[in-house]
């Protein structure tokens, strides 16, 4: 229904962001890598690629800041059992880059390290796009690390991304307790990096 929207960005959390265009506010479901990348932004004009998911008692507005988390959100939506909530996990614990290793590597490790999702589902995940994605991305050089060496590795590579250097990222860390969910420390360790 809507292939993008162009507005300015009036309000941002973890979870969504909301952009105002032509005096309507839509509210986009965000992953923490699009939200990383609008913080940087906010009050000015941005462009999302969207995707409408259509559920019996509700019209979800998802926003992503480019066309390949997109397509890798619509193509985790085709997998049985895994809907748009841990998808969006997914994006948010991995980059599209180190998401795209753990499938050319086999690694269900990393994929199930995103809350919600566990080890049979990224398995799945696994066998039903490994091929998919390699045609439609190539396949990535399988030299990089990927989140299973560690958790906080996975952060750093996540949040280096998106311009931190891995010593802010490290320093940011000191703060955080680092004993929750991936998502969580992902989560608390952007707000210091804002802070700062």
């Amino acid at each position: 229904m809507y292939s993008y929207i162009k507005g300015t960005l009036t309000a941002l959390t973890n979870e969504y962001a909301v952009l105002e265009a032509n005096g309507v506010g839509y509210k986009l479901f965000i992953s923490l890598n699009t939200c990383s990348r609008l913080s940087r932004i906010a009050q000015k004009e941005v462009l999302l690629y969207t995707h409408l998911n259509v559920k019996e008692d509700a019209l979800d507005l998802f926003g992503f800041f480019d066309n390949e988390e997109m397509s890798i959100f619509k193509h985790l939506l085709s997998v049985s059992g895994v809907g748009p909530k841990a998808a969006m996990a997914i994006l948010s614990t991995l980059t599209t880059e180190s998401f795209a290793a753990a499938l050319a590597n086999g690694d269900a490790r990393t994929i199930s390290q995103s809350p919600g999702v566990g080890l049979k589902t990224a398995q799945k995940i696994i066998i039903e796009l490994k091929d998919k994605l390699a045609k439609e991305f190539g396949t990535p050089e399988l030299t990089i690390t990927t989140a299973a060496a560690s958790p906080l590795s996975a952060v750093v590579d996540t949040l280096s991304v998106y311009g931190f250097s891995r010593a802010q990222i490290t320093q940011a860390l000191g703060s955080v307790d680092t004993k929750q969910p991936i998502e969580e420390i992902i989560r608390q360790t952007l707000k210091v990096l804002g802070s700062n």
